[in-house]
């Protein structure tokens, strides 16, 4: 979406095409642009297996859509996450260009628990480094993305891709205008701790509840009955797995008995977002090796310190103790640095000037569409 809107801002007529797109879950930033559906016939899943396999023909089926029935003319194509859909794609009569966005390998996203699950998935795993290969440019979010990239893919050691950071779209945190953070959680409270992360297992926000738990012993009555934690994030009642782990999340609160002191939101608004960014003391930010990750820089952008995992994308983007703090995912070690904002309030000020100076230089949507567009203008020549 960011790329749309920055090829567009530089004068690129952009369409997007998704096998399946929903307005009211989607980005705002989708409802000012051209995006155009095919494929959505396909199911995402057979019988809740097969998502990889689903995806990748979903995707064909889009590509071949895209170049034999919906009659437009494209110069660049921009494809991320699945790549199955590059050599369909270069099938144009007249040859594209192809940029693929390496967000992570997918083959490495899922576990191979069986002796089936390995068969099943080398085919694919082959399918996704052969056609990411034949892309004519190759970029990834993040350093840690590339020295990823080069172990996973080995018949791809010869190729070199090019770190291009995720950007912010700071317009919609300088126009939104917040709502009463009281409608969102049940009362006002002096140490609001937020974790933003859609309802996946691999976004850990399991840590996230165990170290308040940890927290509430380290604090005495009166400070912990000033804190609160909201669980805010992306939540599919298509995806069986948004379902399963929020009831999951659920019942680990009840065990730990720190129902009052969280907040459940799921698939919330931008103005709810905004509104807590505004009100937060800071973000805990809980998956390990994650590819980059934009919710650190939203926060820093909003002058909201950072939390994070001490592995991926945040020792890019998360300076340890100025901008946040660094943690090895553990309640013990989220909870030390939980409770130095309990015990230092003006810590929060400190680290978050520091936080969106940091963004601002080096995170900026300006920065990020003048690069890629010069890669687009590169692969057009």
């Amino acid at each position: 979406v960011d790329a749309a809107v920055a090829l567009r801002a530089r004068g690129c007529r952009v369409q997007i095409w998704t096998p399946r797109y929903d307005p009211a879950r989607c980005f705002s930033e989708t409802r000012q642009l051209e995006v155009r559906t095919a494929g959505s016939w396909l199911p995402r899943s057979i019988l809740g297996r097969g998502h990889a396999l689903c995806a990748a023909l979903r995707m064909i089926c889009l590509a071949l859509h895209v170049l034999l029935l919906s009659g437009e003319e494209f110069d660049v194509f921009v494809c991320d996450q699945v790549s199955a859909c590059i050599p369909v794609l270069r099938l144009a009569r007249t040859r594209k260009k192809v940029l693929f966005y390496c967000h992570f390998p997918d083959q490495l996203l899922t576990k191979r628990e069986s002796f089936m699950k390995s068969l099943y998935r080398a085919p694919l795993d082959w399918l996704e480094e052969y056609t990411t290969g034949m892309a004519d440019c190759i970029l990834v979010n993040s350093h840690f993305t590339a020295t990823v990239f080069k172990e996973t893919f080995k018949s791809l050691s010869h190729i070199n891709p090019d770190v291009l950071y995720p950007s912010l779209n700071i317009t919609t945190f300088d126009t939104i205008i917040p709502v009463d953070v009281a409608s969102i959680i049940p009362k006002r409270k002096k140490f609001l701790f937020l974790s933003i992360n859609r309802y996946e297992r691999k976004k850990n926000l399991m840590l996230a509840l165990e170290a308040l738990h940890d927290l509430r012993g380290r604090l005495n009555a009166q400070e912990w009955r000033e804190v609160h934690l909201v669980l805010a994030g992306g939540y599919d009642k298509a995806v069986k797995e948004n379902i399963e782990y929020y009831e999951e999340l659920k019942l680990v609160t009840d065990k730990l008995n720190i129902g009052e002191q969280v907040t459940f939101l799921r698939s919330f608004s931008d103005e709810q977002k905004i509104t807590l960014l505004s009100n937060c003391t800071c973000v805990l930010y809980t998956p390990s090796n994650e590819h980059f990750g934009i919710v650190p820089l939203e926060a820093m952008y909003m002058k909201c310190p950072v939390i994070a995992v001490n592995s991926g994308g945040p020792l890019e983007s998360v300076i340890n103790n100025v901008t946040g703090f660094l943690c090895e995912p553990l309640p013990a070690q989220f909870a030390v640095a939980m409770e130095k904002f309990v015990r230092d309030p003006a810590l929060k000020r400190t680290m978050g000037v520091a936080g969106k100076a940091r963004v601002v230089e080096k995170f900026s949507s300006e920065a990020f569409g003048e690069k890629l567009y010069q890669y687009v203008q590169n692969l057009i020549k």
